[in-house]
């Protein structure tokens, strides 16, 4: 048993696992054991600055936990260094639901220790459940490398999956916020009345939506310029239909149009977009289930037509005589 543990710990799979799972811990526990070494003073400075700045975020809660504050630390290591991915990544996590502003840093420290924790489960089991003397190299890294990248992309597939939810929940709600807009402005309503009516509306269909709504009506009130509000709105949910929307509102605001107008015409488009890809899918439907049609139907038509005949030819075989 001594022989077969030295043997296994010899390995060079089971070495360089070692020494990755021994550098790694070594940089949780320098990062996580790093103290607070700035003045006070330059704190306190520091804080009145950020006082002053006009970067709070409307609607949105900003706990300050100690794990927050410990990760604040370490930008450099869990945030993009160039303002441009930066700001890319940033833009995915709030087209994924996570507005606040360390997401991104939230992001990339749960890869990276959900990725050491998979790392870890698998020298873990190496170790409880350890391969053959003659296992091939493969064999012997896979019980360590599955966990270790499963775990590292696991918050991936999540973010991109809640990402791609919500940008077709918003697809799907958006004519009927249009709707909602012209009813509310041919009532008599202004537009930042009607979209802060729409975003009460929509919360119980379109979440999604309605958050964004309710985020426009915010910064409206704020103080901000509605066109370029409504511009970001369209780039946060990533849909060319609210880009449109909004190139609608600025031509009405540059000729001096009405606004109903031009939201009864485009609505009426948006409407007419939503029966075309409805019927889109509808004739796509009968093609996807021709192949379960030949699978499911056709096998068990067959056997209750033809199995009695094979069963007569065989029965009348076995029972023929032919010794003549």
């Amino acid at each position: 048993m001594f022989d077969s543990v030295i043997t296994l710990l010899s390995s060079p799979p089971v070495l360089i696992a070692i020494f990755l799972a021994i550098g790694v811990t070594l940089v949780l526990f320098t990062l996580l054991g790093r103290k607070d070494t700035i003045d006070p003073l330059q704190k306190l400075r520091e804080q009145s600055r950020d006082i002053n700045k006009p970067g709070i975020e409307l609607g949105r809660r900003t706990d300050s936990t100690a794990l927050t504050k410990r990760l604040d630390k370490f930008k450099s290591f869990l945030e993009p260094a160039t303002g441009d991915e930066m700001d890319e990544a940033r833009l995915q996590m709030i087209q994924a639901g996570y507005h606040g502003r360390s997401a991104v840093r939230d992001y990339h420290a749960i890869k990276f220790i959900m990725g050491v924790s998979g790392l870890l489960l698998g020298l873990g089991y190496m170790f409880a459940f350890p391969a053959n003397e003659g296992a091939s190299i493969v064999a012997t890294i896979i019980p360590v490398m599955v966990p270790t990248l499963v775990g590292y992309y696991l918050p991936i597939y999540w973010v991109s999956k809640r990402r791609a939810e919500r940008q077709k929940q918003i697809t799907g709600g958006f004519p009927d916020s249009l709707d909602m807009l012209l009813i509310c402005t041919e009532a008599g309503q202004s537009m930042d009345q009607s979209i802060n009516r729409v975003a009460k509306e929509l919360k119980a269909g379109y979440p999604a939506l309605a958050e964004e709504f309710e985020t426009v009506s915010h910064q409206v009130k704020a103080g901000s310029d509605r066109l370029k509000v409504l511009k970001d709105m369209g780039e946060r949910c990533g849909n060319p239909d609210i880009r449109s929307f909004v190139t609608v509102l600025i031509q009405s605001a540059t000729y001096g149009t009405s606004v109903a107008d031009a939201l009864r015409v485009y609505a009426a488009e948006m409407r007419d977009k939503r029966v075309m890809l409805a019927e889109e899918k509808a004739n796509v439907l009968p093609t996807k289930l021709t192949l379960g049609t030949m699978m499911f139907t056709v096998p068990p038509l067959l056997i209750i037509l033809i199995g009695p005949s094979v069963h007569g030819v065989i029965t009348m075989l076995a029972t023929a005589d032919f010794s003549l």
